[in-house]
């Protein structure tokens, strides 16, 4: 009888504490009401995380720009893109973890009556420059993709929009948003903006510079309206471009997971005892040639040499360089976008006619200074290395774009994807497939979930681009 009085009592004193019975079926460790910020903070890292990751089920574009190559698991430097899920993570990471949560972030924004109105203005012009990058992603990644009826949770079965009609629509959306910026004004602040910690100057280059570069890459199917983006990112009132490698638009990473930087997670290391990567002798080679300064910060030695293994064979661990311990730190940063890389987008840009000050020369030189002081080198030693016949501007074999486009590979070291972005655009240097029947990707082919959730749609997309696979060339890759 007593144990019976003792449940009752506590049965009545648990209803005592709570409304009503619906209560009980609140997870009370899960949030219900997230605030911009987190949300703005999370797609960030989700979208450094998913161009940074080595991981073969996500992010392969190491093997294909042959930076990296593995040790005995094959399909990936052999671009077989469908015995894993590779297109398919890549595809629901930027839709569902990148550009759900922004947009969910914009909508808060919107609605908060709290923000004073320049605050406001700033953050959704952030939200609104990451939105941009993020579908400058999925569209120079795979083409066609949904985008007018995306993100739609009413709409199971969105429609592919023309991948050129897409792009230019981002390009306004990015011309508005970096001019929407006020750098007199707050906006996301140091605790939720990882990349600038508030800075509104900075965000204002990252955006002109972005601008700049997804300008660069129409460039030989558009040329006039990359003239125009390029033009209007340098302008003297505009706001600058990145300008040092302080200003690099760069993602700090923790030392504990899940913040760490993925790639400690997938290489020997503090939290890893993976052995499936070593450095590749097609970028290897080309670096002991030029005796370049940067292979201590890039790469283990093997015997006091840098030695890489051969792309898409078998290579043992032990017998060849490997991941530096630098990259393998887990609070490595990652870049979005970075002094170097608009240095060499400025080379270029003035190869092409446009005006935006400088010559070729200076900014072919400068993007080589900035990777190398980047990476641990000093001044000194980027001179000795920019004076060599093989890559002074002047001396160094090929035309503009294989000059540029060797150095600006070389440099993109751990930023797979946008080392992808330029060979494709640049075609340099020359990149062989492993065999001879093979042909290095050019964009990743449809998830396929797509293929078979959405298939007529999909087939609609593939058809329309050429055909759903990794040889097609994209609409801005013509030579």
């Amino acid at each position: 009888m007593k144990k019976l009085i003792i449940c009752l009592f506590s049965l009545v004193f648990m209803a005592s504490c709570v409304d009503d019975l619906d209560e009980y079926n609140i997870d009370q460790k899960r949030a219900t009401n997230v605030p911009a910020v987190t949300l703005f903070t999370g797609a960030t890292k989700n979208l450094a995380d998913v161009l940074t990751t080595p991981n073969v089920n996500v992010n392969n574009y190491r093997f294909y720009v042959q930076h990296w190559t593995s040790t005995q698991y094959l399909d990936e430097p052999r671009y077989n893109m469908t015995s894993r899920l590779i297109p398919q993570n890549i595809w629901n990471t930027l839709y569902r973890d990148v550009l759900n949560d922004l947009k969910e972030a914009k909508r808060l924004v919107n609605e908060d009556q709290t923000l004073a109105e320049g605050v406001k203005q700033n953050q959704l012009a952030q939200i609104e420059i990451m939105e941009v990058y993020a579908w400058s992603v999925l569209v120079n990644t795979f083409g066609d993709v949904p985008y007018t009826e995306a993100l739609d949770p009413q709409n199971a079965l969105p429609a592919y929009d023309d991948a050129q009609t897409v792009y230019n629509d981002i390009l306004d959306r990015l011309d508005a948003a970096v001019a929407q910026l006020d750098s007199d004004a707050a906006g996301f602040g140091a605790s939720g903006d990882i990349l600038y910690g508030g800075s509104m100057t900075n965000w204002l280059k990252f955006g002109n510079s972005l601008k700049l570069k997804l300008g660069m890459v129409i460039a030989d199917v558009n040329n006039a309206r990359a003239k125009e983006l390029a033009e209007s990112a340098t302008a003297a009132d505009a706001g600058g471009v990145i300008s040092s490698n302080a200003e690099n638009a760069a993602f700090e990473y923790l030392s504990a997971p899940p913040n760490n930087n993925p790639i400690s997670s997938n290489v020997k290391g503090p939290l890893s005892t993976r052995e499936d990567y070593v450095a590749a002798n097609t970028l290897v080679d080309v670096m002991n040639d030029l005796d370049d300064p940067r292979r201590q910060y890039y790469f283990t030695t093997v015997n006091g040499e840098f030695k890489g293994g051969v792309y898409g064979f078998p290579n043992t661990y032990t017998s060849f360089s490997t991941v530096s311990e630098k990259i393998a730190d887990p609070t490595f940063e990652a870049l979005l976008l970075d002094y170097a890389e608009v240095e060499f987008l400025l080379a270029e840009a003035v190869e092409r006619g446009y005006n935006v000050g400088g010559t070729a020369t200076e900014h072919y030189n400068a993007g080589i200074t900035a990777s190398i002081t980047y990476w641990g080198g000093s001044a000194t030693e980027a001179l000795a290395y920019i004076a060599q016949p093989e890559v002074n501007y002047l001396t160094a074999p090929g035309d503009w774009r294989q000059k540029i486009g060797t150095q600006e590979w070389i440099a993109l070291y751990n930023r797979g994807y946008d080392a992808w972005i330029t060979w494709r655009r640049l075609d340099a240097p020359t990149l062989l497939p492993p065999v001879a029947d093979l042909t290095v990707p050019t964009r990743l082919i449809y998830p396929v979930n797509e293929q078979t959730l959405n298939p007529d749609n999909n087939r609609s997309a593939a058809t329309a681009i050429g055909g759903d696979e990794s040889d097609v060339k994209l609409w801005w890759d013509v030579r």
